[in-house]
Formats: C-alpha cells, sequence, structure tokens
C-alpha cells in the first residue's frame, strides 16, 4: 500500500522537493535513490523520499536541531502506529482520511481544499500530507479500542469530587507555578505540525525536565531559554478562566490539555499550587496598550523595547513614546478578561500594573505590551458576601435571587454549584489523561520489541 503511493508522490512533488531543498542539477538524488530505503520496521521500509518530505515539513515548522535526525524518528513512530493499527485490523475509509484532512484545515481556519494547497505551494505532496494525518488517526483508534475502556473503569467518583472540590480553592489566595510550551502555527504546515505534537505532549505526566527539553525544543516563547518556566508564580485569578479551571484538575507534573490561541497553541504543566493568606482575585476587565515596535522579534527590536522600557512607568508614558508615529502603532484599550485574545491575556497575567512583555509578535512587529489595570472580583475567605475591587475601592455585589436554591437541589455527593455538564467533562480529562499515559508506554513498547535495521 506504501509502496504504490511512491509513485505519486514522486510525480507530484518531485520538483518542488528539489527546488525547496535548493539543490543544484548536479546534486540531484536519482529516482532510484529516492526509493532505496533508509530504515526498515519490522521489514516495513522508510525510503530517502520519504525522509526528505518530512524534513521539509520540518523546515516549513521551523524546527531547530538535526532535521534529518527528526525526520527518520518521527517516521518510524508512524510505521509503528501503522503496524499496531494493522494488526487489529484497523483501517481508515476514504470519507473518515478526508475528515481528519479537513479537521486539520479548521484549524489553520482553512478549508480542507485550501489547505492542501498552501501545503502544496510549500513543496509538500499531497499522499506525504495524508500519510502524516492518517498515522494520527489510527492512532487514535488504536488507543481507544485497547485502553479507553480500561481508563474509564479506573477514574473513579472519588476521583471526581477530589478533582472539582480544588474548584473550591478560588476563594482563597491560590498562584501557579507553571510551565509552558508555545508551538507556533502561524501557517498552515506549522499548524499541523503544533497539532501532531501537541497531541503527544498535551494531557499527559512527565518529568519537569522532559517538559523543559521539548521547550526549549519547540517552543516559540523567551521563556524557551528557561526550559518554559515562568519566573515567578502567577495568581489564579489573573489567568484566562479555562486555563485556571485546567490547573486545578492537575496534580504536579501534568500537563493541561491544548488550548490554541492566536496562530500557535500552548500547552501548561503544573510545576505547585500555592496557598497564601490573600484574598482570591479574579479578574473581570483589563486595560492594557499595545506599542508595535515593527521589524519582528530581533535583536534590534529587543533592544528599542529595552530602550523604551526604561522611559515608561506607566502606561501614560508611552504616548511620549508614540508622539509623532503612525497612529497604528499604539492602543490602548479596556476589555472584559474573558474578550481579551488569550494570548494577550496569557502575558497580561504575568504582569502586575506598569509592567510589560516582548513574548508577542503581531505580522512583521515585535509588541511591546504592558498592563495599564486590572479590575477584579475578590471572594473574601471569611466571607460568604463577594466584593467587586478596582483599584482599593471596593463595593458589594448581591448574590443571584436563586443562588440557595441552587445549592440546596445538588444531588447528594456533589460539590455545590458544579453543574453535571462539568462533572463530565472532569471525568473526561481524567480518562483522557490515564489514556495518553497508556499511549506513550504502548508506543515506547513497540519500539522497544521492533526490529529496526539501518542498511
Amino acid at each position: 500500500m506504501i509502496t504504490s503511493r511512491f509513485t505519486l508522490l514522486l510525480r507530484s512533488a518531485l520538483a518542488a522537493l528539489l527546488v525547496l531543498i535548493g539543490l543544484p542539477a548536479t546534486a540531484q538524488v536519482a529516482t532510484t535513490e529516492l526509493f532505496k530505503p533508509v530504515v526498515t520496521i519490522n521489514g516495513k521500509a522508510v525510503t530517502n523520499f520519504e525522509v526528505q518530505q518530512r524534513m521539509i515539513m520540518l523546515k516549513l515548522f521551523r524546527t531547530a536541531g538535526d532535521l534529518e535526525e527528526q525526520a527518520i524518528e518521527a517516521l518510524i513512530e508512524d510505521r509503528l502506529r501503522f503496524i499496531a493499527a494493522e494488526e487489529m485490523d484497523l483501517a481508515l475509509s476514504e470519507e473518515e482520511i478526508i475528515e481528519g484532512e479537513a479537521e486539520f484545515a479548521s484549524r489553520a481556519n482553512l478549508t480542507r481544499e485550501e489547505f492542501l494547497q498552501a501545503l502544496a505551494g510549500a513543496g509538500v505532496a499531497r499522499e506525504s500530507f495524508r500519510d502524516f494525518a492518517a498515522a494520527g488517526l489510527l492512532w487514535r483508534q488504536v488507543v481507544a479500542q485497547r485502553f479507553a475502556q480500561r481508563a474509564q473503569a479506573q477514574v473513579t467518583e472519588s476521583d471526581i469530587q477530589r478533582a472539582i472540590s480544588t474548584t473550591s480553592r478560588r476563594g482563597g489566595g491560590v498562584k501557579v507555578d507553571f510551565a509552558e510550551i508555545i508551538l507556533p502555527a502561524n501557517t498552515p504546515a506549522a499548524a499541523a505540525q503544533a497539532e501532531r505534537r501537541a497531541a503527544e505532549l498535551g494531557g499527559t505526566s512527565m518529568s519537569e525536565a522532559a517538559f523543559s527539553s521539548s521547550a526549549r525544543r519547540f517552543s516559540a516563547s523567551p521563556s524557551r531559554a528557561r526550559g518554559g518556566r515562568i519566573p515567578e508564580p502567577v495568581p489564579i485569578g489573573n489567568l484566562p478562566g479555562p486555563i485556571a479551571q485546567a490547573f486545578l484538575t492537575l496534580a504536579p507534573g501534568e500537563t493541561t490539555d491544548p488550548f490554541p490561541i492566536p496562530n500557535a497553541i500552548a500547552i501548561f504543566q503544573l510545576r505547585r499550587l500555592i496557598d497564601t493568606d490573600e484574598p482570591g482575585d479574579e479578574t473581570t476587565a483589563l486595560e492594557y496598550a499595545r506599542f508595535l515596535i515593527p521589524g519582528g522579534r530581533t535583536e534590534e527590536t529587543l533592544t528599542e523595547a529595552a530602550r523604551i522600557r526604561a522611559r515608561v512607568d506607566t502606561c501614560d508614558d508611552l504616548y511620549a513614546v508614540a508622539k509623532g508615529l503612525p497612529p497604528q502603532r499604539l492602543t490602548r484599550e479596556t476589555r472584559a478578561a474573558d474578550d481579551v485574545p488569550r494570548d494577550i491575556a496569557l502575558e497580561l497575567a504575568k504582569l502586575d500594573a506598569g509592567e510589560s512583555s516582548t513574548a508577542l509578535t503581531s505580522g512583521n512587529a515585535l509588541v511591546f505590551l504592558m498592563l495599564c489595570a486590572r479590575s477584579a472580583a475578590t471572594l473574601e475567605d471569611d466571607s460568604p458576601t463577594p466584593t467587586l475591587r478596582t483599584g482599593n475601592v471596593a463595593a458589594p455585589v448581591e448574590p443571584a435571587p436563586d443562588a440557595a436554591t441552587a445549592e440546596a437541589s445538588e444531588p447528594e455527593g456533589t460539590v455545590p454549584g458544579v453543574s453535571e455538564v462539568n462533572r463530565r467533562a472532569v471525568r473526561e480529562r481524567l480518562v483522557n489523561q490515564i489514556v495518553a499515559g497508556y499511549a506513550a508506554g504502548y508506543l515506547a513498547e513497540l519500539k522497544a520489541n521492533a526490529i529496526i535495521t539501518y542498511p
């Protein structure tokens, strides 16, 4: 089945492949060499052409390191996924493959046809992407059949209760010590690779060292230099709601499911939750300023950002910096917390008023992002009445008229205020975490038991 696709691959992509890699005519690989095996896994060959195609994809994804080594490693794992599916008599219909490709495309806000056209323009053959997607789709079926039922049996009502009850800690001062991996997804090809990598890293458990190593290799955030570690613990109420809730269901060392943010996918690892004596604040609104420095992320633009940082203490000071410049260079706005774009919200979560970040870019500009003010709702631990606090001014917030009724109507054995929908979501997440652990172990087992030879 694989060999029959090589001729199509060759006809559709050889010219683009040679142009993109930049090989002169005298250095072009002969057609027979393209079909020569590079490695064999349980009798299934990976050819030179496949490795070169995967290297193009890795190059498009801006992957650091030895691209040939990483391409071979990824293709070995894909072969093992195909072999596992074959042994279980699993196969994909044409409709399932098309749906899977469309799923990838939709995550890049493209139709399937637009996505394939963009990949082809970059030199990635249709069948290369088809195999890339099919390996993941088949592996999803393998993992579901082998481990889903076992994982569901392992999640008890006590596990769900324990995970949900942790959310009550939002009423107190909880800070989150965590690390991040921001996978670039600013092109269709990068989005596909980010989805694949996010599926491997998200919703699982790993050592801090392993997560830090992945952050240094794959993350596009400046935090990659620290292995993804955020220098200071962040008050949980500062974080975007879905990310904060995810942290509250994790144990130290576990990673969140992937979170889409503009032009990227984010994965976070919980290091620890820190209880403090401070009241818990939940951000309701954010005022922030964005000053654009043309040139993208370069030493020159970062140096300019440092000069600006030395000149400003508040957002008001940025008007002097922007004087005489096009008005679009500086924007300042106040938004409800839920309306702030997630990439901006994530950076603002790490800041106090007057602090700034240069982690983001916008088009071909570095973003100097400054937090002007944060409005927060505070729930005092010893008072059932929440207050809305902006700066040093606090005012009571009337409870919902049916709050007492809602609490009284909760089913026995549940956490007050937590809907059944939320309980199902927590259960699903716990199951997925267990399945992801089994899947990683099974792939490692397949690799250890495989006969892998290099001609």
